[in-house]
């Protein structure tokens, strides 16, 4: 399909006819079948129907992946190129991303049920920001001169892993695919890429255009399938050095106890949260605060994994606060999302759609009481739609604050002095973010340290860019992805000592 802007359908039916949604492998520079023949539906949690027939690789498959990817970096016509073609080539396919954005917005929308608008305004041009920015840096890392006696030379290099894993999520599809593509395509390394079996259409579709932006046939290998077949194959497989991994805690457990049984491969997960969204009553404008916290859950349809999930609301402007951040979620409710105007999306499927459902119904028998919402809607467009739910009088024991939902689910607990809302922040397995709103800077330094988790935001939520690290603690996994910091862990030191006497 040509870079020409394709205009917003009026449905997924008109999507589907004018994208004819490609869903077969990429290996070794072309689309192939699974090997066994085997596809599965990939459906639209818009309106439930099917938008394409995917591949369903499995371990043959991947084996074929990774063969080739070892082939490509083994030959060195991109793990050998100098940093500046990486570099140039890398830009290039960051513009090819950005040519073909209507295109890939309107994938992603279609595949996944968010926002046509924030496809347009956030993933996409997020995904070709990223490659831009690591093609960018791909010349800016140096290798070092160790501080040696004269007679020797001790130089401390970087070379790359060689061929990556990377299995990534259904939520940002193509913005955390380049999150793993960008740092480690710009290191030199091979990646067999495993989209999530709700959500790989982008990811098929890119695979053309890096090959179109110079990038070597084999460099870039994408094999769609399920998790328990192409997910652990690529966890297992023997000649797989890394496995870059954005999921579930669950999941990344797995990946872990596959290292172990396998070749000892590297592991980097950023798995999931349960953020604390901290409200001091000192904080001059609550209105502003309020409108960070319901967007802070109810953006991407509650399915990010920092969404600030547990509200801990100062016990003296609880019943103000949670007003008024129930009429800011006034105005984020689900609408087709193919229509430029709406805020909130479909769930990524039924699953997923039923299991926010329980979640909402176990809040409802541990004794939380609804303040907002907490049903499905939409419900003759055949679609997956949910509409934002707020609980007030919940106890962080409940399961509701403890496990992470992944949907538009906010829990309201109080807490009465700043230590107990540190206590409470940190009474959870996950680390992956924190937000903190005062006045005080005293408060905000010594919270934003005592608060458990990668990412610390204080009077904001959300805040960063590409040159910021991103990652959590505890549970929420180690390794960091964005920023140059991200492109350590595609590397391994060397040490070359020469002796020059």
């Amino acid at each position: 399909m040509s870079a020409t802007a394709i205009p917003t359908a009026a449905s997924v039916a008109d999507a589907v006819a004018r994208l004819s949604p490609e869903g077969r492998a990429f290996i070794d520079g072309a689309y192939v079948d699974a090997l066994s023949g085997e596809t599965f539906d990939c459906v639209s949690p818009i309106d439930g129907s099917v938008i394409a027939q995917v591949a369903a690789c499995d371990q043959a498959d991947v084996d074929r992946a990774v063969k080739g990817a070892r082939a490509a970096f083994e030959k060195g016509a991109w793990s050998k190129a100098s940093p500046a073609k990486r570099k140039h080539t890398l830009i290039r396919f960051a513009e090819l991303i950005r040519e073909h954005a209507d295109e890939l917005a309107l994938l992603e929308t279609i595949d996944m049920g968010k926002p046509i608008a924030d496809s347009r305004q956030i993933d996409i041009p997020g995904a070709a920001k990223t490659i831009n920015f690591y093609g960018e840096c791909a010349d800016k890392v140096s290798d070092e001169i160790a501080p040696t006696d004269p007679s020797a030379v001790a130089m401390v290099v970087r070379e790359p892993l060689g061929v990556i894993g990377a299995v990534v999520p259904w939520n940002f599809p193509l913005l955390m695919a380049a999150w793993k593509l960008g740092p480690a395509l710009a290191t030199g390394n091979s990646v067999v890429l495993k989209p999530a079996e709700q959500s790989p259409l982008t990811a098929i579709r890119i695979a053309q255009l890096a090959v179109d932006a110079g990038i070597p046939a084999g460099v870039l290998q994408v094999v769609p399938g399920f998790g328990e077949t192409a997910g652990q194959a690529i966890g297992l497989h023997m000649d797989v050095d890394m496995v870059a991994f954005t999921g579930s805690t669950e999941v990344g457990k797995y990946f872990m106890r596959y290292s172990g049984e396998s070749n000892l491969k590297r592991v980097s997960l950023e798995c999931g949260g349960k953020t604390p969204h901290i409200i001091l009553p000192d904080y001059p404008d609550l209105d502003k605060a309020a409108e960070a916290v319901a967007w802070g859950i109810f953006f991407n349809q509650g399915e990010v994994c920092n969404a600030g999930s547990r509200l801990l609301v100062h016990e003296g402007i609880r019943d103000d606060f949670i007003a008024r951040v129930a009429k800011v979620a006034q105005g984020i409710q689900p609408g087709n999302p193919l229509d430029q105007g709406t805020k909130m999306g479909a769930m990524v499927d039924a699953t997923q759609m039923e299991r926010v459902l329980g979640y909402i119904e176990a809040g409802k028998a541990d004794g939380a009481t609804v303040a907002m919402g907490g049903s499905r809607v939409m419900q003759d467009t055949g679609g997956c739609f949910i509409e934002p739910t707020i609980f007030a009088d919940v106890t962080n024991d409940m399961k509701i604050a403890q496990e992470e939902i992944f949907g538009p689910v906010l829990s309201a607990i109080t807490f009465s002095e700043v230590d107990e809302a540190v206590r409470i922040a940190n009474d959870t397995v996950y680390g992956l973010a924190g937000a903190l709103w005062t006045r005080d800077v005293s408060t905000a330094h010594k919270v934003a340290r005592d608060i458990k988790a990668g990412v610390v935001w204080v009077n904001c939520f959300d805040a960063g860019d590409i040159t910021t690290p991103f990652g959590g603690f505890k549970q929420s996994g180690f390794g960091r992805d964005k920023s140059m910091h991200a492109m350590e862990k595609y590397t391994d030191l060397k040490l070359i000592w020469l002796q020059l006497d």
